[in-house]
């Protein structure tokens, strides 16, 4: 099962893989570059310039993007000139510096999940994961921590029916996942409880995405493999990239069946063994994803 080259993005860190089905196209960030990329089907390529790193994104119902930047969360509107207006959601009191947001989804009713890190991944346990739902809370000068103690969050996810939340610490000193039970009514996860020990398995636990048969897909970085595990947590199949780093997998295309994956394009090494790194890639999992819930507006 080959994966396919769809950009020669050469992103230093491409994330947050997004399928609109509208446009049929992909859109993704490059983190330290404050870039947003899209990619359509017809090979067509775009990008835009925020005015700070870009971390993640999520498609409100209202018809922006909201991005996760450095110094809170934003809704973003491309330009035709190649520059993203950008105006302040929301602000963030980040428990050090640097600091940034890291990885973000929505929740099967809309509400948007994110989390911090230090910029620098750094090993103190400063990282927290927020909620934002400007229909309940109102718009918030700051958010407010749901979860602390972590140190580089990722993986978020939710299963099919929303019940179970998903979290890792991708960090070298965690590498771990976590399932919450997860209340669709309040937006509370509760009951965590260990999901996978990715000591265990190879590379270390990155972005995710949930299947239509419950099944979580998480990239396995520094190892060059899409890894699925059962909602039980038993590795089910893994998919190899001829990229090291891989760092977020999102389902796609005209019937949700293709895995599109991005990846890192590290610095300052040989990468002739690797020259696709930073590229973005799409797979046939053999299985369907589910449609990406949009941030309620």
């Amino acid at each position: 099962m080959n994966a396919e080259l769809i950009v020669d993005a050469r992103n230093a860190t491409g994330e947050s893989p997004v399928w609109q089905a509208a446009e049929k196209a992909l859109y993704w960030v490059d983190i330290p570059a404050g870039r947003l990329h899209r990619w359509q089907t017809d090979g067509k390529t775009d990008s835009w310039q925020a005015d700070e790193m870009l971390a993640c994104i999520v498609r409100s119902s209202a018809g922006h993007w909201i991005g996760a930047q450095e110094t809170g969360l934003f809704k973003l509107l491309p330009q035709a000139d190649g520059h993203l207006s950008a105006e302040k959601l929301a602000g963030v009191e980040h428990a050090s510096a640097p600091m940034r947001f890291n990885d973000g989804r929505c929740d099967r009713q809309g509400r948007f999940w994110v989390s911090t890190m230090q910029t620098h991944m750094g090993a103190d346990a400063v990282g927290a994961l927020y909620r934002y739902d400007p229909k309940s809370e109102g718009i918030v000068d700051r958010l407010a921590a749901q979860i602390e103690g972590l140190v580089v969050p990722n993986g978020l996810a939710f299963s099919p029916d929303g019940r179970t939340m998903y979290l890792s610490d991708s960090h070298p000193t965690q590498q771990h996942i976590w399932a919450f039970d997860y209340d669709i009514d309040s937006g509370t996860p509760h009951h965590r409880r260990a999901f996978v020990d990715m000591n265990n398995h190879p590379g270390r636990p990155d972005g995710a995405a949930v299947d239509s048969e419950g099944c979580y897909w998480i990239c396995a970085i520094d190892s060059g493999q899409v890894l699925r595990f059962t909602p039980e947590g038993k590795l089910d199949r893994s998919l190899p990239l001829p990229v090291k780093k891989p760092t977020m997998c999102a389902f796609g295309g005209d019937r949700l069946d293709t895995l599109f994956v991005t990846s890192i394009r590290p610095q300052g090494i040989d990468l002739s063994d690797q020259p696709l790194a930073g590229g973005v890639f799409a797979l046939n999992p053999g299985v369907t994803g589910l449609p990406e819930p949009m941030a309620r507006a």
